[in-house]
């Protein structure tokens, strides 16, 4: 269920700072996965209760800039305050303003922080705020803010956006019959969602194989509540477009032979989040080469037998080599799994390496 991204915790005064951050990490939960990563803070102002604040996504206002909002909102005099946050306060403008700044005009005394910001462009904050006469204190609960984000920051040090790949497909894991169908397997309520996906990242990627077949747009449905522009279309194989095809005539359109080329294009044009939306071999490639840090699995209620497979090319021989995952533990704000009208989406993150799937004894 969705909440509000700053809000007064209710019994909850007389925090260490321990236990302050544990509220934030159980928070930060509440945000979406992508291009920014899932941050909570704990406001702890001497005449209040603490105020909580979460960044529920990208383009929304930081955990920090929450919290310190609704104090404002609500007439909490924040000068003295101390402020404990799972990642490091930004120091630049990007999407949002500088989460320093707003600390600094905020008259917080102190700032508590569990994990640095290893992002280029953003990291720094702490250093920001000891030049401001501000004390820092780094490293509490350092190992459990970095396992909440442990994808995106291995993003951020591969210098790639993050990566979600979606699939839907039939109890039987089939993205299309044997004849090739596959409009729609999944039902209006999923695509609708699948839609509301498209409209928060930053590019959607398809291999030539699907371009090729369905002349897709790539596109989010203008309707969708969250659609301010349109992902960029990437095309990744080495067949070329057709000249008349909808991707083609967009000259948005990336389109590169291989999966490196299209990181390095795309990092270029400072895409931050990617879908891979297929084909099965596409999606296998990225799932394969261990860049799916998310993976959403639209399962509907059918079976098509001797369909095509909706992943190809894992070159899984034996139960020991299966990619694993598990159900996202950090997907607070909805159910998990979550049903869709007839449907069922799976949102999954890769298992630690060592995990893999269970036997039977």
């Amino acid at each position: 269920m969705e909440v509000q991204a700053a809000f007064l915790l209710p019994d909850a005064t007389g925090l260490t700072h321990e236990q302050a951050m544990r509220a934030a990490l159980e928070y930060a939960a509440h945000g979406s996965r992508g291009a920014t990563p899932l941050v909570g803070a704990v406001l702890l102002p001497p005449g209040s209760g603490p105020i909580v604040g979460f960044h529920a996504g990208a383009g929304t206002a930081h955990a920090e800039a929450a919290a310190l909002g609704f104090a404002q909102a609500n007439g909490v005099d924040t000068r003295g305050a101390t402020m404990v946050v799972t990642l490091e306060p930004c120091s630049h403008t990007g999407r949002t303003g500088p989460c320093t700044q707003r600390i600094i005009d905020a008259g917080i005394a102190h700032v508590v922080i569990a994990t640095a910001d290893p992002n280029p462009a953003a990291r720094g904050g702490a250093d920001v705020l000891r030049e401001a006469g501000i004390a820092v204190t780094t490293g509490v609960l350092s190992a459990e803010a970095q396992a909440l984000n442990s994808r995106w920051l291995l993003a951020v040090r591969e210098g790639r956006p993050f990566i979600t790949c979606k699939i839907a497909q039939s109890l039987d894991g089939c993205s299309a019959a044997a004849d090739g169908t596959s409009q729609w397997i999944t039902g209006e309520e999923g695509r609708s969602h699948a839609h509301g996906i498209r409209a928060k990242v930053d590019a959607i990627a398809v291999g030539t194989g699907t371009a090729l077949a369905d002349n897709p747009r790539l596109s989010a449905r203008p309707e969708t509540a969250a659609v301010t522009s349109q992902p960029i279309p990437v095309v990744i194989g080495r067949r070329p477009l057709p000249p008349e095809s909808n991707l083609a005539q967009n000259l948005q359109t990336i389109t590169a032979e291989t999966i490196d080329e299209a990181l390095t294009k795309l990092k270029a044009a400072g895409v931050e989040h990617l879908l891979v939306e297929g084909g099965p071999r596409l999606v296998g490639s990225f799932i394969g080469r261990g860049l799916a840090d998310e993976l959403l699995v639209y399962q509907a209620p059918v079976l098509l037998g001797d369909g095509l497979r909706s992943t190809t090319g894992l070159n899984v021989t034996t139960l020991l080599d299966a990619h694993a995952f598990t159900l996202d533990a950090a997907s607070a704000a909805h159910p998990n799994p979550q049903v869709l009208g007839a449907d069922v989406l799976l949102r999954l993150t890769p298992a630690e390496k060592g995990h893999h799937v269970h036997r039977n004894h």
